[in-house]
């Protein structure tokens, strides 16, 4: 691809106030599509990408796209983090409106078989990344870090479990001052592959949660839990409610400094999430040739028990060729130059046997659908 340098200003009335200052603060080249005249036209040569999805692994996104734009100036991309489940029904793009079609979808919960026939089966999914899930709570006072087995995190998400210092806590947590405190749950609102995650790990640990739940993107949660949209939004809500608990992608809980708790994983040991926690994790996934897999509940005595890839969702065939080689130089570079960005912003780096399988599926894209 040519590196010729381009500017950003063209496209600068094209987007939301808000949209515009996060695009500028990270040199990230954004825009819609050109088929409304009253919007600037891309400089020649120029070509834009739009995205949709998952809130989870966004920090990690729009840091490969303005980089990419940086170092192939005359790729644009723009990508709205709207959550997993609204990012597959764009990618689907049935019955969407004209600013909502995109080129490419991103979700931390793969796409199931009756949403592939939606979209006329003309679906590869690649991991992009990956990371874990973690609780971020809001005890003030407690000393040292909250520590949760397996019965008391479900226990707490059931709705079982309603007062911090409820005897199946304090018994993994000896010498802890618990507060006698109403534990408020924080939640998301919306279609979140987080929380298909989560509840995909819950399914695993929990025979309540599985006979009652199961894994889904969107969950009608028991007592009066709170809600709020995207992992940011899980993440604010519980900075400012003592006593709260709540899911969310570790980044998020590192952004604001965030207390996030110790979790008894499959071997009944207590783990920190961390990037070696985590990366042991996904350390025996066998990716499949579909390259949807889940990692529910991972063995080990090292493992961080909630880690989840998260995907981008492409076409196989795109009608437009020059799309079609956009797309494959784009998460070429995403997958190759691209996860060495991870670590800093706490996501894990794919394992190589996976990065591997995902280029092949991914140079098989091409023009024609």
């Amino acid at each position: 691809m040519a590196a010729k340098k381009q500017s950003l200003f063209a496209l600068a009335d094209l987007m939301p106030v808000s949209t515009l200052a996060m695009c500028a603060a990270l040199l990230t080249g954004c825009a819609k599509p050109t088929t409304n005249a009253a919007e600037p036209r891309l400089p020649a040569g120029s070509i834009l990408l739009t995205g949709a999805g998952a809130t989870f692994p966004s920090p990690l996104y729009s840091r490969w796209f303005a980089t990419y734009h940086q170092e192939y100036p005359q790729t644009y991309v723009k990508y709205t983090p709207v959550g997993s489940a609204e990012g597959v029904r764009r990618f689907i793009g049935k019955n969407i409106s004209e600013d909502q079609a995109v080129d490419f979808g991103a979700s931390d919960a793969a796409m199931q078989d009756a949403e592939l026939a939606q979209a006329d089966n003309n679906v590869l999914m690649v991991p992009a990344t990956a990371g874990c899930v973690v609780l971020g709570y809001n005890l003030p006072g407690l000393q040292g870090t909250l520590r949760l087995s397996r019965q008391a995190y479900a226990g707490i998400f059931l709705g079982e479990i309603k007062n911090w210092n409820d005897p199946l806590i304090a018994q993994s947590n000896p010498g802890a001052r618990l507060p006698n405190l109403t534990i408020a749950t924080v939640v998301r609102q919306d279609g979140s592959g987080t929380t298909f995650a989560f509840t995909k790990h819950l399914d695993a640990i929990s025979e309540r949660w599985r006979s009652q739940y199961g894994p889904a993107t969107l969950v009608n949660w028991p007592g009066d839990a709170m809600r709020a949209s995207g992992n940011e939004g899980v993440a604010g809500l519980i900075e400012k409610s003592e006593g709260s608990i709540g899911y969310m992608g570790y980044e998020f809980a590192r952004r604001i400094a965030l207390p996030v708790a110790s979790l008894e994983n499959k071997e009944g040991k207590f783990v920190d999430p961390s990037a070696e926690s985590c990366t042991a994790a996904l350390a025996t996934v066998q990716l499949p040739d579909n390259l949807r897999a889940f990692v529910p509940d991972p063995s080990g005595k090292n493992s961080y028990p909630i880690v989840t890839f998260s995907w981008i969702l492409l076409h196989k065939k795109y009608a437009s060729a020059e799309t079609a080689a956009a797309i494959r130089d784009l998460f070429r570079w995403c997958l190759l130059d691209g996860q060495k960005y991870a670590p800093a912003l706490d996501y894990l780096p794919l394992p190589a046997s996976v990065a591997q399988k995902a280029l092949v599926a991914l140079n098989s894209i091409n023009s024609g659908g």
